[in-house]
């Protein structure tokens, strides 16, 4: 069994929708710390503590037991009492939680001694309503007013954050109990008197209020399995595209993709109906995100397509009408990001939403060609042509700041981002001796994305009976494919400049970027064998994936976010890439690096990032510190790279689903179930026979299912 790595501090994470909560292994919440029970950015718990007659209790064991439960088992220390001492280890505490928008905690205490003991069990609240941004930035600053008030004969505790129009709050009622509770001195204090082997239970009620709404708890106690939750994972797990191999590594992998997937699934009530999106990761990104929501919708097009749905939805309804420079908002643009706290409402950060991404406009635009190919439903297209012609409009206004016929950012906001390519971090792109590029940047990957957006567009546009302004976008995207190779290319190094700088020269620094170029598609046929070679290279390929910048770089540093780290979703793409240019063996071998990594986290559970350095016999992945986990795209990036072994391109408009599969020795046989291609359900197996991939139907119709070379679907 490999050695199992913690990511992240050890504490206890759950959630559902937009709250979140984020304990101690104890299931106490600190003050001060990063910790809290979190109600759409805004922490309405602060600290949270329990007592027995002022003594701590002492940790058994717990954790999350569901994405959105958690059971933790306590005991007690030596409790002094007026009739003698409690022993300790005699009393047994089980502190069960479930979240369900509000969030049902019950309280389970056993005497297991062999006398009647009497004590104040004491349960201590605090509740600062920071804003997300000011808890991890560590710079609360109070600006409305709380107040808190007790109602001894309903038996509820509420306590409210009002700042003008922003308002949030938090009720806490305690009930199935007996005698009732008191509330003195900021604790809820409850009287226990248990005869040897008697228990008692309490269950407390959070409700959480958001100015507008009432976001309940479940209200009955119980076991959490028995909940609505459990029924729509249930549901999620028997329709999600499921897998069957003889590889219990990968298979592990893909199941804990599959939880992670469904515990990221963010309800939003958008434009006339609630959709589900996923979120970026827990648990500090419960959010729409422009860039993350649209790619975590390709990964998922044969798992969920309704995430791409959710997407376009929602992310359409966002497009930017105008411009602002404090939001980087320009008229067509994608968001990048909403919050809902209270710096946001006071519009002291430009998250309202802000837009300071200059890739997720474009990949709008390959989401909704793709989740068209991959249900068959046109009205998709219709919904959403008003928003894409939007979009195209932006990339030739805006994203070209020039005119130079190249995609550039620069943030126009005093507190906008540098960076607004994937690699967002203020440090990501350099230049060979290690400076950082400022200013305006032309990223190799932007240009292939929109080289990709305008052939996809212009398939749309044909279906829609719109010859003229399909062949006018296949123009563009040759002219471009030209232009880029011309400009981005460099000889000597056999490799495309990671960037233009604002004087158009190129940013020869070698990083993964280039292998998005594969991706999309804009990489001449002759130029990917050296792509390919140079990102498979030792300086690149670090035996756990490539990372994001070269070894031999003076920026380099494994540790850091964006300089050498290895993401499982770059890598995923790029292995898609190298599957389109025919690379498939490679795209296998970055496929087991991942999944590899994966065994090694605690759950099969793959984090946003990692570290790691150079592979051999005993080396293993190192956490990042503060990689988020679950993650989206890390999850998704385990159906990527399936999807890149296997070589698969859906076409339900045309009722076809083309395969190119590769099995690895590592990976001798593969069996899709419920794999859904518009309104057909397949179950397809796949094996190794020699060198050769074989499959066979299973169920479905063996008329749809046709063997064709991946890179050959993007002719």
């Amino acid at each position: 069994m490999p050695f199992k790595v913690q990511v992240g501090p050890h504490q206890v994470s759950i959630h559902h929708g937009q709250t979140v909560l984020v304990a101690e292994p104890d299931g106490q919440i600190h003050w001060p710390s990063e910790k809290g029970l979190y109600f759409f950015d805004t922490r309405v718990i602060s600290s949270w503590a329990i007592y027995a007659n002022g003594e701590h209790w002492e940790l058994l064991n717990g954790g999350a037991i569901t994405p959105f439960a958690s059971r933790i088992y306590l005991t007690n220390q030596a409790i002094p009492t007026a009739d003698g001492i409690i022993a300790p280890r005699t009393l047994g505490l089980v502190v069960s939680r479930l979240i369900s928008e509000g969030m049902h905690e019950d309280l389970d205490i056993t005497n297991n001694s062999m006398r009647r003991v009497d004590f104040q069990f004491e349960l201590a609240l605090r509740c600062d309503f920071a804003d997300i941004f000011e808890v991890k930035s560590n710079n609360i600053v109070r600006r409305g007013h709380i107040e808190t008030t007790w109602s001894q004969t309903r038996q509820q505790l509420r306590t409210s954050y009002r700042n003008g129009d922003f308002v949030r709050a938090v009720m806490v009622a305690p009930s199935h109990h007996r005698p009732k509770a008191t509330y003195s001195n900021g604790r809820l204090n409850f009287q226990i008197v248990l005869n040897p082997g008697e228990a008692w239970h309490c269950c407390l009620l959070y409700t959480l209020e958001d100015g507008e709404r009432t976001h309940r708890p479940p209200y009955e106690c119980g076991d959490q399995h028995h909940t609505k939750h459990a029924d729509t994972l249930s549901d999620w797990l028997r329709t999600v595209l499921k897998i069957r191999c003889s590889n219990e590594e990968f298979y592990r992998l893909y199941r804990q993709a599959l939880e992670d997937m469904a515990a990221l699934r963010l309800p939003i009530f958008g434009t006339d109906h609630k959709v589900f999106l996923p979120a970026a990761g827990l648990p500090w990104f419960v959010a729409p995100f422009g860039r993350d929501s649209l790619i975590v919708s390709l990964q998922n097009l044969l798992i969920y397509p309704d995430f791409a749905r959710g997407s376009l939805d929602i992310l359409g309804s966002l497009q930017a009408k105008t411009e602002d420079g404090y939001r980087d908002a320009e008229p067509g643009k994608i968001p990048h990001e909403i919050r809902y706290g209270e710096l946001a409402y006071l519009k002291l950060i430009p998250h309202t939403p802000y837009y300071g991404t200059a890739d997720a406009t474009p990949l709008y635009l390959i989401t909704l060609h793709a989740a068209w190919r991959a249900t068959g439903d046109k009205t998709l297209l219709e919904r959403h042509l008003e928003t894409a012609e939007n979009c195209l409009s932006w990339i030739d206004h805006y994203g070209d700041r020039d005119g130079d016929g190249f995609q550039e950012y620069q943030t126009k906001s005093p507190v906008g981002y540098e960076n607004m390519g994937w690699k967002d971090s203020g440090d990501s792109v350099v230049y060979p001796d290690g400076s950082l590029v400022k200013g305006p940047k032309a990223l190799c990957e932007l240009q292939g994305y929109v080289y990709d957006a305008w052939r996809r567009m212009a398939e749309i546009f044909d279906q829609l009976g719109k010859p003229d302004r399909a062949e006018e976008l296949r123009r563009k995207a040759e002219a471009l494919f030209k232009r880029f190779n011309d400009a981005f290319w460099d000889e000597e190094s056999g490799f495309y400049a990671f960037a233009l700088d604002g004087e158009k020269k190129k940013v020869l620094t070698v990083a993964s970027n280039p292998g998005h170029c594969l991706w999309s598609g804009i990489v001449p046929p002759e130029r990917a064998t050296k792509v390919v070679q140079r990102l498979m290279a030792p300086d690149m390929w670090s035996g756990w994936g490539i990372r994001t910048l070269s070894a031999l770089h003076p920026s380099f540093n494994p540790y850091n976010y964006q300089t050498g780290s290895v993401w499982p979703h770059d890598n995923a793409m790029i292995a898609l890439g190298f599957k389109r240019y025919g690379f498939g063996a490679e795209a296998a071998r970055i496929a087991r690096d991942i999944s590899e990594a994966g065994s090694h986290f605690l759950s099969n559970q793959l984090p946003e990032l990692y570290t790691t350095i150079e592979r051999n016999d005993d080396s293993f992945p190192v956490q990042y510190l503060g990689a988020n986990v679950p993650q989206a795209w890390a999850a998704g990036s385990v159906f990527t790279l399936m999807h890149a072994i296997l070589g698969i391109m859906p076409d339900a408009p045309r009722g076809r689903l083309y395969v190119d599969p590769q099995l690895p020795q590592w990976l001798p046989d593969l069996t899709l179930l419920d794999l859904h291609l518009g309104r057909q359900r397949f179950d397809i197996r796949f094996w190794r026979d020699g060198d050769k991939t074989q499959f066979e139907l299973q169920k479905g119709d063996p008329e749809a299912v046709v063997r064709s070379s991946f890179g050959a679907q993007f002719a």
